[in-house]
């Protein structure tokens, strides 16, 4: 019993040990050239590099195998950057000239509502286009006006009238007079003629 006891410790002891070979074993065969981001890569060469010092300083050596495919994979990866951004640079064009044309059209549909909206305030005028303010006024003083007109018309129809009637009305006093005057004028002559014929007469007896 007392010789299982010391195993009791080692045991989980070299489990541990084991587990972080493994995990390292399993990060170590995760880093790769060929696949993963560029930053992975340079932790695989620097992992696979050897070293040694000379002169006081310390070298790493990479193996030039190593780099060479570093470099390809480097190129590629800025030849996609390139691409992706040729690709981009397209879209943002694209873009950029279908807002020019949607600005384009923006500008003919509100030029085409302000036409719209100032035919719809607007009236035509004897072949003139007025604003509706301007056509109300101008009808306004047009009603005015003959109202204007026809005011004073009946003013001096009415005028016109009393001085017909006040007219009228002379002549018919002077018609009057004159009968008077003529009644009178016939009046003194028959009797002056009949005092004449009076007068003959005693002077025939």
């Amino acid at each position: 019993m007392k010789v299982f006891r010391p195993l009791l410790y080692i045991l989980p002891l070299l489990w541990g040990v084991m587990a972080t070979a493994q995990n390292n074993a399993d990060s170590e065969q995760e880093l790769s050239l060929d696949k993963g981001s560029i930053e992975t890569q340079f932790e695989f060469i620097t992992k696979k590099s050897g070293n040694y010092n000379a002169n006081g300083k310390r070298y790493e050596v990479v193996r030039a195998i190593h780099l060479d495919k570093l470099k390809g994979n480097v190129l590629d990866s800025l030849k996609g950057f390139r691409a992706t951004i040729t690709e981009l640079n397209k879209t943002i064009d694209s873009q950029k000239e279908t807002v020019t044309n949607l600005n384009s059209k923006l500008e003919d549909t509100t030029g085409q509502l302000a036409e719209v909206t100032a035919e719809k305030d607007s009236m035509s005028f004897f072949g003139a286009q007025m604003s509706k303010g301007g056509y109300n006024v101008l009808m306004w003083s047009v009603i005015i006006g003959l109202l204007v007109l026809f005011l004073l018309f009946v003013f001096k129809f009415k005028r016109s009238n009393v001085l017909t009637q006040e007219a009228k009305t002379a002549l018919a006093e002077l018609e009057s007079e004159y009968e008077d005057h003529r009644r009178r004028a016939l009046e003194r002559e028959q009797k002056i003629s009949r005092k004449l014929q009076d007068e003959i007469n005693r002077q025939k007896k």
